[in-house]
C-alpha cells in the first residue's frame, strides 16, 4: 500500500522529515512560548490573569476541535493541502495577536491559530504513507512525536526572554516566521496524498461530534471555575453542556449509522482497537498533565510546605529536563516500538510514569533533589514513551479504509485528558485545603493522579497489538 520512500519533490524521505519537523515545531512554540508571557501580556492589554488565561484555553479548545475532523478531511482532499492552510492560518492568527489593540482580537488570532491543532497527527500520517519499514517509521514517528512534549525545554525560556525584552507582541512575529518557514518547506518539499480521494465529507457527523466535544471542553472549562468558589449559576451551565454533549454525541451515532459514506463507521467505534487507546490516552493525560504542568511547579515555588525556589530557577531544575529527556528518549521508545511491540513499551513507560508519581509523592514533597528524581523519570517515562506511544497506536491502530480517523479522535482525547486534569486534581487539592496541612494536601493530590493512572495502565492491557506495524521475524 505504501513505499518505503516518499513521494516528496525531492524524492527522499529526509526532506519530508525537515518539512514536517519545521510543521510539528511552529506548531509547539504556538502552543507552549507563550506560558511565560501571560503576566506581560495582560499588562500590555491592560487586562486581568483570568482574561488573558481564556486566551490559552480557547487556543486549545479550539485546536481540539479541529483535531476531530481535519485528519479525515486531508484523506479526501489531500493531506499537504490541509497541512499547508494550517500552516498558513496559523501565521495569519499569528498576525492578528501580533496586532491586536485589545484582548477580543487576541482571542480572536488565538482561535484562529487552533485550527493548526491537528499538526502532529497529521504529519505522523503523511509519514506513515511514507514509510513501509516499521523500524524506520518508529524511529521518525519518535523524532516527530516527542516536539509535542516542548522543544527540549527551549521555547519556555524564548518566550520568557522575548516577553521580557521585546514584549509579548515579538512572540507573536516570531510565530509569523516560523509560520511561513514551515509552510514553504511543506510547499517544496512535501508530496500529496489522498487515499480517500472522491469520498464525500460527512459534514452532518462533523458538526454532532464537534459540538459534542466542544460542549464537553467547555464544560470542563467552566467546572474548574468551581474550584476557586462555588457558584449555582456556574454549576448549572456546567451540567448543560454536559447534557448538550451526551445529546450532540447520541445525534452523531445515530447519524454515522445512517451515513452512506460517515466519518467513523460505528462498527469501528465499538472495537477495542478505537476505544482503548482513547481510554487509555484521556485516562493518562488526567492522571499526569497537571501534575507536571501545575502541582509540581506551584509547590516547587511556594514558600511552604515547597522549597521556595522562584520561577526561573524552577524552570530550570524541573521543566527543563523533564522536556529534554523527552526529546532525547523519543526517539529510542519510537525505534523500541516496533522491535518490542508498541503496547509493551507503552506499558513499560506507564509503569515507570506510576513509579516516578510514587516517588514525587512519597519522597519529593520532602526532598528537593528527590522531587528532580521523580520529574526526571517522569520525563523518560511519560514524555519520551507514554506520549510517543500514544500518539503511534493512533496512527497505527486506525482503520486501514480511514486512516485520518483515530489521530483525530486521539487527539480530541489528549485534550479532554488535559482538561479533565486541571478539573479533578485542583479541587482535590482545594478539597482537601480545609484539612489545615498543607503538605498533607500536595500528598493526596498526586496520589489521585498516580491512582488514575493506574486505571491508565490497566485500560492500556485492552489495546490490541498494531501486528502490521511491528517487526515479526
Amino acid at each position: 500500500m505504501s513505499t518505503s520512500v516518499t513521494t516528496t519533490k525531492t524524492g527522499n524521505v529526509t526532506a519530508l522529515m525537515v518539512a514536517l519537523l519545521a510543521a510539528c515545531v511552529a506548531f509547539q512554540l504556538n502552543a507552549s512560548m507563550l506560558s511565560p508571557a501571560l503576566v506581560t501580556m495582560g499588562e500590555e492589554l491592560n487586562t486581568d490573569q483570568a482574561t488573558i488565561g481564556l486566551s490559552q484555553t480557547w487556543f486549545f479548545t479550539a485546536a481540539a476541535l479541529f483535531s476531530l475532523f481535519l485528519p479525515r478531511l486531508s484523506d479526501i482532499i489531500g493531506r499537504k493541502k490541509i497541512l499547508v492552510g494550517m500552516m498558513v492560518l496559523m501565521a495569519v492568527g499569528s498576525v492578528i495577536a501580533a496586532l491586536a489593540p485589545d484582548v477580543t482580537w487576541l482571542f480572536v488570532g488565538r482561535i484562529i491559530q487552533g485550527v493548526s491543532g491537528p499538526t502532529v497527527p497529521l504529519c505522523l500520517i503523511m509519514l506513515r504513507s511514507a514509510v513501509s519499514s516499521p523500524k524506520k517509521y518508529g524511529t521518525l514517528m519518535g523524532l516527530i512525536t516527542a516536539v509535542n512534549g516542548g522543544v527540549a525545554g527551549v521555547d519556555s525560556f524564548v518566550g520568557g526572554y522575548f516577553a521580557e525584552h521585546y514584549g509579548f507582541r515579538s512572540i507573536f512575529w516570531l510565530m509569523v516566521v516560523l509560520a511561513i518557514v514551515a509552510t514553504a518547506l511543506i510547499v517544496f518539499l512535501a508530496g500529496e496524498s489522498k487515499p480517500a480521494a472522491g469520498t464525500t465529507m460527512d459534514w452532518l457527523g462533523v458538526f454532532f461530534i464537534v459540538v459534542a466535544v466542544g460542549a464537553l471542553l467547555t464544560a470542563l472549562n467552566e467546572g474548574a471555575k468551581l474550584v476557586g468558589a462555588f457558584e449555582s449559576g456556574t454549576l448549572m451551565l456546567a451540567i448543560g453542556l454536559v447534557v448538550v454533549a451526551v445529546a450532540a454525541f447520541y445525534a452523531f451515532w445515530t447519524v454515522e449509522k445512517r451515513a452512506k459514506q460517515p466519518m467513523v463507521e460505528t462498527v469501528h467505534l465499538r472495537q477495542r482497537s478505537t476505544w482503548a487507546p482513547l481510554l487509555t490516552t484521556t485516562l493518562t493525560m488526567t492522571g499526569i498533565f497537571a501534575v507536571i504542568n501545575g502541582i509540581v511547579p506551584a509547590y516547587v515555588q511556594a514558600a511552604a510546605p515547597g522549597f521556595g525556589i522562584g520561577p526561573t530557577e524552577m524552570s530550570l531544575i524541573i521543566l527543563t529536563p523533564y522536556a529534554l529527556l523527552g526529546w532525547l528518549i523519543g526517539p529510542i521508545s519510537g525505534r523500541l516500538a516496533p522491535l518490542l511491540g508498541y503496547t509493551k513499551v507503552l506499558r513499560i513507560g506507564m509503569l515507570g510514569s506510576i513509579a516516578a508519581l510514587a516517588i514525587i509523592a512519597f519522597f519529593g514533597l520532602s526532598s528537593l533533589p528527590m522531587m528532580i528524581v521523580g520529574t526526571v523519570l517522569l520525563g523518560i517515562m511519560y514524555a519520551g514513551t507514554v506520549n510517543i506511544m500514544l500518539n503511534g497506536l493512533g496512527v497505527v491502530l486506525s482503520p486501514a479504509g480511514n486512516p485520518g480517523f483515530l489521530p483525530g479522535m486521539n487527539a480530541g482525547a489528549f485534550n479532554l485528558g488535559a482538561g479533565l486534569s486541571f478539573l479533578v486534581l485542583p479541587a482535590v487539592l482545594v478539597a482537601t485545603s480545609a484539612m489545615g496541612d498543607a503538605k498533607a494536601s500536595y500528598l493526596t493530590v498526586v496520589l489521585t493522579g498516580l491512582i488514575i493512572t493506574v486505571a491508565a495502565f490497566a485500560a492500556s492491557l485492552l489495546i490490541p497489538k498494531p501486528v502490521e506495524a511491528e517487526v515479526t521475524e
